[in-house]
């Protein structure tokens, strides 16, 4: 029997698909994409066993794929590979188990921030992450294989020590790992079957469920490095930066308790230095560690009020659930048009047509400031934010309503793909990074672009300011040399000791340093799953060209 007959008999026939089908899912949310034998999507944790050990049998290559909203092509093909490529798409395997009252969870495959979050709202919990900065339904595991930061100054990047998964090892064999910290059986059938279930009770572990030495981390702004990078040996952990080196089938994760009170605090300055002062101050040993503070530069501003107004206004009205429904008919739409980003000059057409929706506060801002800050703190952070405001930058800051804090940060969300909308209006290319600055660099607001500012367009700056990271969108003229500008922009990044990328992975965009390879590399003696990751080689057992 050929491995695709095999497939369809243990997913069901409608759940392989091949040939036009698998585009979609073969292409990258913003960067990447390659040819698959098939595209398998199975409903269960057995199924997804099964079908895993078909593909390993068959010494196919196997890509793992949840949400596709990576930026950096991660869970997708590009180029040649030595094997045909079967991508797996674990959507339909959703599950979370809350255990210990809420306190941690049980991740399956498919689980997105989005349903974890409201999940956990009636336990008054919270998961690690929230929607941020980049996508609309990114999965928790795909967090965890990329040690995903996101805003949240507290918790640091998505990381756990527990983990149920397989591996190839270095003889071919397919072995299934339990390190969940739940007894669940012996055989992998029984496994997974009990792990998709739930209903168990976890054994005392001493293993990390999250990185509870970030926030210790983060405060130390004199240190001469990054707080957080994908490359970064302290937490890269089997599963954690694993980047689809291995198959995941749970992860076990800490949930953090809900604030009690909240503020939020829109603040802008045409002096950088200013902002340096209030990073410092926030960070200090006796100030309560912010929810978050994320940066945006007017020019970014400018762009995502114009290309993000839709993203915008859609989310505020529908919320963020029906939100990859609605990306995914978009992509119909261009597929059955076959008219790429037909969808795109659509929906701006329409949202040039809709009435302003930010806050006049917020245009004031944008108007007397380049550089703007939102600041959310909490319960006891919130009167001494407001003293140290009102005492160094008393006309420079307002503290939001329940209406304007939403708008920010609902602006700021929309910031990060309005080069892409962009883009797609207007062509050219986009160069699109995120970077770590050493956390005693007070040069934060840099140009990089040095000889490649004539090839740029537009440059978008914005980040995760007390974590000092950054993500830049440059949007290329189309006759320009986008690897230049990249190049160039990589160069200034190395001059001043920063680590890239900080938060998205490697992809196939970057090359991974010698920790990550070596992480990989030892995950996938065999190079079975995603390879090439990281400009790694693509071939079986790591062999050289």
């Amino acid at each position: 029997m050929d491995l695709l007959a095999q497939l369809r008999g243990i997913v069901g026939r409608r759940h392989v698909l091949t040939g036009a089908r698998t585009r979609r899912f073969a292409t990258g949310y913003r960067y990447g994409a390659g040819e698959v034998l098939a595209v398998v999507r199975p409903g269960t944790l057995v199924e997804q066993w099964r079908a895993l050990a078909a593909c390993v049998a068959a010494d196919v290559i196997v890509i793992a794929q949840a949400a596709n909203t990576g930026l950096t092509g991660g869970s997708t093909p590009d180029g040649a590979y030595d094997r045909p490529v079967v991508l797996m798409s674990v959507t339909r395997i959703a599950g979370i188990h809350p255990i210990d009252g809420g306190r941690q969870v049980v991740c399956l495959p498919g689980a997105t921030l989005d349903r974890l979050e409201q999940l956990l709202a009636p336990l008054g919990r919270e998961p690690h992450s929230v929607i941020g900065s980049s996508c609309i339904g990114a999965s928790v595991i795909g967090g965890v294989c990329n040690n995903s930061g996101g805003a949240l100054v507290r918790r640091g990047p998505a990381y756990t020590e527990l983990a149920l998964y397989a591996q190839v090892t270095a003889d071919g064999r397919l072995t299934l790992v339990n390190h969940l910290g739940i007894p669940l059986g012996d055989d992998p059938e029984s496994i997974l079957t009990r792990a998709e279930r739930g209903g168990f009770a976890p054994a005392p572990t001493d293993a990390r469920a999250s990185d509870d030495r970030y926030a210790a981390h983060v405060r130390a702004t004199d240190a001469d490095t990054p707080a957080r990078f994908n490359a970064d040996p302290a937490r890269l952990f089997e599963a954690s930066g694993s980047a689809g080196k291995v198959m995941l089938f749970a992860v076990r994760l800490d949930t953090f308790p809900r604030d009690r009170e909240t503020a939020t605090f829109y603040i802008g300055t045409n002096d950088p230095a200013e902002f340096t002062a209030l990073r410092r101050a926030m960070l200090a040993p006796d100030m309560p560690l912010p929810i978050s503070g994320e940066y945006v530069h007017r020019t970014a501003f400018d762009i995502a009020d114009s290309y993000g107004k839709d993203t915008f206004l859609a989310i505020r009205t529908l919320g963020t659930a029906r939100l990859p429904a609605l990306f995914a008919l978009r992509g119909w739409f261009d597929r059955v048009t076959r008219r790429p980003h037909l969808g795109d000059r659509l929906l701006q057409r329409l949202a040039d047509r809709l009435p302003d929706h930010l806050p006049p506060r917020m245009r004031a801002y944008r108007d007397r400031f380049a550089h703007h800050l939102i600041l959310k703190v909490a319960d006891d952070g919130i009167a001494p934010t407001r003293a140290w405001l009102a005492a160094h930058m008393p006309d420079a800051h307002v503290e939001c309503t329940a209406h304007e804090a939403q708008a920010a940060f609902l602006h700021r969300f929309a910031v990060a793909g309005a080069a892409v909308r962009y883009r797609a209006v207007h062509g050219g290319e986009v160069v699109a990074l995120d970077f770590a600055l050493r956390r005693n660099d007070a040069d934060w607001s840099r140009d990089l672009t040095g000889d490649a500012a004539p090839a740029v367009r537009h440059a978008l700056r914005y980040g995760h300011f007390f974590c000092h990271v950054f993500h830049h969108d440059y949007v290329v003229h189309a006759d320009a040399d986008a690897a230049a500008v990249e190049h160039t922009i990589h160069a200034a990044l190395d001059a001043c000791g920063a680590e890239y990328p900080a938060e998205h992975n490697v992809g196939h965009l970057y090359a991974a340093k010698p920790a990550l390879a070596d992480h990989y590399r030892a995950l996938d003696p065999c190079n079975a799953f995603n390879p090439g990751i990281g400009h790694t080689p693509r071939t079986k057992g790591w062999r050289r060209g």
